[in-house]
């Protein structure tokens, strides 16, 4: 049958699931940093979803598509009947087990490797004497909470910028195509969550190079909730 149903752009997507979040059918879901419409007949073509979306993804199209299946939907929930909270599966509560220290020991304290201020996306101006031969580090800023050792082996000898594309309004494409564009960046560094939401910053970074013009060395370290790193 034709109906009206929802489109997603994955290039305006910025992997942020709060169109997931929005959608009470559970239609949407995070599939490597993006938004995807998992089944048809859970779409109940009534867009609660559009104004979630802060880049302006998702529309509405008339094309061929499977009937809502209301049923299947309330079926669907009542299986998961311990949800994700907020649609997004890095937001789930959980504990992290580590062994205790012994009481006397001596826990060794690291200066910080910080070299510059600030360090939000949104508030580091475009142009800096620091930018000028920098090898850049953009991070999802629970990266430095979850990863013990982040400023021994992220920060120190870069220029640090951090963001969270979940919480953060817009997109962090713009900003960053203007810095890598106007400076004489030698490298960048995306340290990431493992959780699908955190893809919202490395497709950003992505982008950011493309529109750049330049060709610059990157690389992205994918860190677990329990603190391990996982691809690099």
């Amino acid at each position: 049958m034709k109906r009206r149903i929802i489109h997603i752009d994955e290039e305006k997507c910025n992997g942020c699931g709060l169109c997931a979040a929005a959608c009470h059918e559970g239609a949407i879901g995070m599939i490597d940093g993006k938004a995807r419409l998992l089944r048809e007949d859970y779409c109940d073509g009534l867009g609660d979803c559009l104004p979630a979306c802060p880049t302006g993804a998702i529309r509405f199209e008339e094309r061929e598509a499977s009937a809502y299946d209301h049923a299947a939907v309330m079926a669907a929930k009542a299986q998961n009947a311990a949800p994700q909270p907020c649609g997004c599966p890095g937001s789930g509560a959980r504990s992290i087990r580590r062994e205790a220290a012994p009481a006397d020991s001596a826990v060794p304290r690291t200066a910080s490797a910080l070299s510059q201020w600030p360090v939000q996306i949104k508030l580091a101006p475009v142009n800096a004497p620091y930018f000028q031969g920098a090898r850049l580090l953009i991070a999802a800023d629970c990266t430095a909470y979850a990863y013990g050792a982040f400023h021994e082996d992220f920060i120190r000898g870069r220029v640090t910028l951090i963001g969270c594309p979940k919480l953060d309004e817009g997109d962090y494409a713009e900003k960053l195509t203007a810095i890598l564009r106007e400076n004489d960046i030698q490298s960048v560094t995306v340290a990431r969550m493992e959780v699908p939401c955190c893809g919202g910053i490395e497709n950003a970074v992505k982008r950011a190079l493309q529109q750049s013009g330049k060709f610059i060395p990157w690389r992205v370290a994918v860190i677990s909730t329990d603190g391990r790193i996982l691809s690099d």
